[in-house]
């Protein structure tokens, strides 16, 4: 195992940076700016791959399941902060989109030694969640072998959930038990090993990419206006309005009133004032139709 791990990309120690402990900080700082600016390329030659990952996972939440990221360490916290993200960004339930992090709660905040080498507990995390066929489970994990992970993915297709993996590294045992390998392979990292900086920035960016273009798919946003958020605060109302004042083309100051009587939803404030009808008859017609806004508005106003 330990001749595996000396062999992954990235655990290679990459001579550039053998004296950045010499360096002052700003020369640092732009040594760090430059590897970073290499992620998004290696990104790039991924997104075939993160593209079938991502319409396979939209076809099953289209028919009622769940998307489950699974991680450790930095990965299992990269993925629970993506899931965490879509309530409030595109309205979901919380449990339509979730995080699982090897070693649980405390391993958000804190290293939870030999978490991540559990295989058993990777397994008992995805029976607990009852997961099956319509769901799709997610595995992250820079080395592309933590057992936690390889566990989770394995139960899941045991269960006959579609299976995708998120690596940083070719050829990974993690890509080899998925549907859907997608490996972004960034190389070496600034101080060795530490797979928190590019690995975390690139997985990052995939995680944008899945639930964001997931949720497009399920008709989340309305063009580019995440439409399904959750307007918990001064500044998500006040985006609120000025979505809902944006799309209609009426000035805010009468979206405001209707986006309240609409309980700060802002499909419903849309057909209200797109189809001059009452909150209960709007939410109506965004049911009927599936709950995207551009159906409802593609529809013969004679016709719904």
């Amino acid at each position: 195992m330990t001749e595996q791990l000396a062999a992954l990309s990235t655990e290679q120690s990459d001579p550039r940076y053998r004296r950045i402990d010499r360096l002052p900080t700003e020369e640092v700082a732009r040594l760090m700016n430059a590897a970073d600016a290499t992620v998004p390329a290696a990104v790039a030659r991924a997104i075939p791959a993160i593209s079938a990952a991502i319409d396979a996972i939209a076809a099953r939440m289209g028919r009622g399941g769940r998307l489950i990221y699974v991680g450790a360490g930095t990965s299992g916290r990269l993925a629970v902060l993506d899931a965490s993200e879509c309530p409030p960004t595109f309205g979901t339930d919380p449990e339509l989109v979730q995080g699982v992090i090897a070693g649980g709660a405390p391993a958000l905040t804190r290293s939870v030694e030999g978490a991540e080498d559990d295989h058993a507990d990777g397994v008992r995390s995805i029976a607990e969640l009852g997961i099956g066929p319509l769901d799709s489970v997610v595995g992250v994990s820079a080395s592309g072998r933590a057992p936690f992970v390889l566990g989770a993915l394995a139960e899941a297709a045991r269960r006959g959930a579609l299976t995708a993996a998120l690596s940083c590294n070719a050829g990974t045992p993690l890509s080899a038990a998925a549907e859907h390998p997608v490996e972004v392979v960034v190389g070496p990292e600034v101080v060795t090993g530490s797979t928190r900086l590019k690995a975390g920035t690139a997985q990052k960016l995939v995680l944008n990419m899945i639930s964001t273009i997931t949720m497009i798919r399920l008709g989340r946003t309305y063009g580019n206006q995440m439409v399904g958020l959750s307007a918990m605060n001064t500044k998500l109302a006040d985006r609120a309005v000025r979505m809902v004042a944006g799309i209609t083309g009426v000035d805010p100051d009468v979206a405001r009133p209707v986006v309240e009587s609409a309980g700060w939803d802002v499909r419903t404030a849309v057909v209200m004032i797109e189809r001059e009808v009452g909150a209960e008859a709007a939410r109506a017609l965004l049911r009927t139709h599936g709950d995207r806004l551009d159906a409802v508005l593609a529809t013969d106003p004679g016709s719904a």
